[in-house]
């Protein structure tokens, strides 16, 4: 054979499909929960999707992706036990509510989770180090940022004197976690904190009724899929009742909010990817150690500052990653 013809060859066999060569595509589920049609959900998955494509996973091609969405926490136990009836090698979870559901589904499917709030306070794993059973992943937040997100926020409003912690139990069952931190903040910066549970949109405006009805009132938001879901209509309200509130995602921000300080999901997501591999490569959940997060954003929307009659200290401009004019 001509050497023109047997390069010609190899790459018409790196073309053949998965089928052809007799292999079986590897099988992995991704449990989410939210709007299928969220846009910064499909971004997630997309990220999770290029960084498995860098390691040479092709879904379509050596990889079955199957996305399960559960529209609230209610039918997240329905949607984890469809993904468990695929039978695939490795779950990806995302979110709290939807690791709690993969484990109540099963003990031997290995679990990569992220978007999880302290995985050992909440009794997923045994330690970070060595997380034991079939669990492992990205840890998304520590107690120690609720203190960071309140100081930030009286930072960013020099006035405020009471501060509405805003989050749904049903969603954020992990939320007192975060309180310790923001009492000892609340104490240091002259803020008193108000529990605000909420259930539903009916519920999120009658909590900001409340705090606007008192002058130099705030918002921390807490990390939630539920406030996550409806954030558009938490910033619109915020906005009327001219309340200054922080989240934890910057795409929060760029679509209206005041400031966010947290991590970069899209990061986080591309990094999942690398454990999947490991795992479909052999190693196993139990071993492998889990990971915090490396990459913080801090995003202000001068706009919004500016309709609240906001000015943004100069220290804190200095720090953002991400100033929206």
């Amino acid at each position: 054979m001509k050497r023109r013809e047997f390069i010609a060859g190899l790459a018409g066999a790196a073309a053949w499909p998965v089928a052809a060569t007799g292999q079986q595509p590897r099988r992995m589920g991704v449990l989410m929960i939210g709007d299928a049609a969220d846009p910064e959900l499909q971004k997630r998955g997309r990220a999770l999707e290029a960084g498995l494509r860098d390691l040479g996973w092709i879904d379509g091609g050596n990889l079955r992706i199957n996305y399960r969405w559960a529209g609230d926490a209610s039918s997240v136990k329905n949607q984890a036990a469809e993904v468990v009836a695929t039978r695939p090698e490795l779950i990806v979870a995302t979110s709290t509510p939807a690791l709690a559901a993969a484990q109540q589904a099963t003990s031997t499917i290995p679990i990569v989770f992220n978007s999880v709030t302290d995985p050992v306070a909440q009794g997923f794993i045994a330690s970070l180090g060595r997380p034991g059973g079939n669990s492992t992943g990205f840890a998304h937040w520590q107690p120690a940022m609720g203190g960071k997100w309140l100081e930030v926020l009286k930072e960013t409003a020099p006035e405020l004197t009471h501060v509405a912690v805003v989050f749904n139990p049903d969603t954020a069952p992990y939320s007192g976690l975060f309180l310790a931190t923001m009492q000892a903040a609340a104490h240091l910066i002259a803020v008193t904190l108000t529990l605000s549970p909420i259930h539903d949109t009916a519920g999120m405006e009658r909590a900001l009724a409340a705090v606007a009805a008192q002058p130099n009132g705030g918002l921390v938001l807490l990390p939630d899929v539920f406030t996550q879901s409806i954030r558009r209509q938490i910033v619109a309200l915020a906005a009327h009742y001219r309340l200054p509130a922080i989240y934890q995602y910057g795409h929060v921000v760029r679509e209206g909010g005041l400031v966010a300080y947290g991590i970069d999901p899209l990061d986080v997501f591309r990094r999942t990817a690398a454990y999947v591999d490991r795992i479909l490569n052999g190693a196993k959940p139990a071993d492998l150690p889990v990971q915090l997060p490396t990459k913080f954003e801090l995003v202000i929307n001068l706009k919004t500052a500016k309709a609240l009659a906001l000015t943004v200290p100069q220290s804190l401009l200095l720090r953002a990653d991400e100033v929206i004019e």
